[in-house]
């Protein structure tokens, strides 16, 4: 596995390729910086991996295990921090920063993030279920209609799909394509949608697939 990074969805945007004059759908991701808080190797822990920081804030919104764990790497006070599993930790350090030139244009990664909470949602939202009759006679065009056998089994079977809550879990969209970096910025370009609204927090990491790009 690859050590990846931390970032922020900023929003979905457009971008032009300038020798087809095709219009790409990109979402722009704050990616970093993040900031190397720890590194596990396999004397000391059993296994190699590299634990990142992101988003500083201030001392008081964290415990004072948290504060000083961050001291260690010499860090600033970081909300968010992740451990990426890697084979090989001889090419990090603590303190390290690491931002979006981690990546190149062309670069395969997969993103995983919270998708938008919908709340309580009906079965027709969540589910995609099939309305009932819209005449004027008819007493079923939202109902969830029948729910199962009445005397046998008497119940309703665990996993129906039914009315709940809907959104708001972790997903990871495998297999996206960074189109450009803004090294300077911290801003990559990703191709398509990822997932949650705009300020939400995203993992980016390489994709292991054979044939991606370097």
């Amino acid at each position: 596995m690859s050590v990846g990074i931390l970032g922020t969805k900023l929003g979905m945007t457009q971008i032009f390729n300038q020798e087809t004059g095709t219009a790409i759908p990109v979402t722009v991701v704050q990616a970093g910086p993040c900031t190397i808080t720890q590194i596990k190797t396999q004397e000391t822990d059993g296994y190699c991996s590299v634990q990142i920081g992101y988003q500083e804030v201030k001392e008081k919104a964290l415990s004072k295990p948290e504060l000083g764990h961050l001291k260690k790497a010499s860090a600033s006070p970081l909300r968010h921090l992740k451990e990426y599993r890697t084979n090989d930790v001889a090419n990090f350090e603590l303190g390290q920063a690491l931002g979006a030139s981690l990546f190149d244009a062309g670069a395969i990664v997969d993103i995983s993030g919270k998708t938008i909470g919908r709340g309580f949602a009906g079965y027709q939202k969540r589910h995609n279920f099939k309305r009932g009759q819209m005449a004027h006679g008819s007493k079923n065009h939202r109902a969830p209609g029948s729910t199962g056998a009445g005397t046998t089994p008497g119940r309703v079977y665990p996993g129906k799909k039914m009315a709940g809550r809907y959104g708001g879990k972790q997903v990871t969209i495998r297999k996206l394509e960074v189109v450009q970096i803004d090294a300077e910025r911290n801003l990559l370009l990703i191709k398509g949608a990822v997932p949650g609204k705009p300020g939400a927090l995203l993992s980016i990491t390489p994709a292991n697939i054979v044939g991606a790009k370097k």
